[in-house]
């Protein structure tokens, strides 16, 4: 199983006050978790007027493919306009559930595990 966790932090040009800031935000949250079914979270920046830093995730069994779906989101919210994007991270894990599996192996059966 390969997680993907992307950063990016933002900065909303002509914000007056949060209220305004969090329109924006909350649009581009709105927009990526429709388009692309990530997880998002503003994650740093809450008590700014022009900062926000996003936090996306997203799981699949391909690391390029979890790569790139999260590249490509952040390519989508830097062609929406609504925001410049200051920065931007991308970090792949590998959760190797093999161990997982051999852990559970003397365990009982969950209730939709058994036969």
């Amino acid at each position: 199983m390969r997680v993907g966790a992307g950063l990016i932090e933002l900065h909303v040009h002509g914000s007056r006050s949060l209220k305004q800031k969090r329109g924006v935000v909350k649009s581009i949250v709105q927009r990526l978790r429709n388009r692309f079914n990530i997880s998002v979270a503003e994650v740093g920046g809450q008590d700014t007027w022009q900062r926000a830093v996003l936090g996306l995730s997203l799981v699949g069994c391909d690391a390029q493919g979890v790569r790139r779906g999260l590249v490509a989101a952040i390519e989508f919210v830097d062609s929406l306009h609504l925001a410049e994007i200051r920065a931007s991270d991308v970090e792949i894990l590998d959760v190797d559930q093999k161990d997982w599996d051999e852990e559970r192996a003397d365990e009982d059966p969950l209730p939709w595990e058994r036969e």
